[in-house]
């Protein structure tokens, strides 16, 4: 049996709907056996499908090929996880190692920079027009 990768991925779950699994295939984040596919590629049992979700790159092993959705509890009868256990600890370090502190001068200024703002602007020698006053 064969099935199109942008169904097989939809209808085990790996994607929330077929446009998106389509639209992986069409950005070059899916390959089967090692080589990128198209949406329209078919997939077979035995193929190894493996999906980059960055920093993550999963893999999936295909038991039965298929392409109408099926219920979540039959999902483990049509693919099987062979994901290395590296690709879970990059994960997991990512999520750890997330957002911490912005770097000095870096995004929107805080409060305490507005403030700071502030104090110095009305502490200048000569006047703003008042489309620039901030004390508003």
């Amino acid at each position: 049996m064969e099935a199109r990768i942008d169904k097989w991925l939809w209808s085990v779950r790996i994607f929330k709907t077929r446009t998106i699994a389509a639209d992986a295939c069409k950005k070059g984040r899916i390959s089967v056996n090692g080589v990128q596919v198209k949406p329209s590629k078919t997939v077979h049992e035995g193929d190894t499908v493996q999906v980059r979700k960055p920093p993550v790159t999963y893999s999936f092993k295909v038991l039965q090929a298929i392409e109408n959705r099926v219920g979540a509890k039959l999902v483990p009868e049509m693919m099987e996880n062979i994901t290395p256990k590296d690709q879970y600890d990059l994960l997991e370090m990512n999520r750890i190692g997330g957002f911490v502190k912005r770097a000095a001068g870096l995004g929107r200024p805080t409060k305490k920079d507005r403030r700071d703002m502030e104090d110095f602007l009305s502490d200048s020698p000569f006047e703003l027009p008042e489309e620039f006053d901030f004390a508003e």
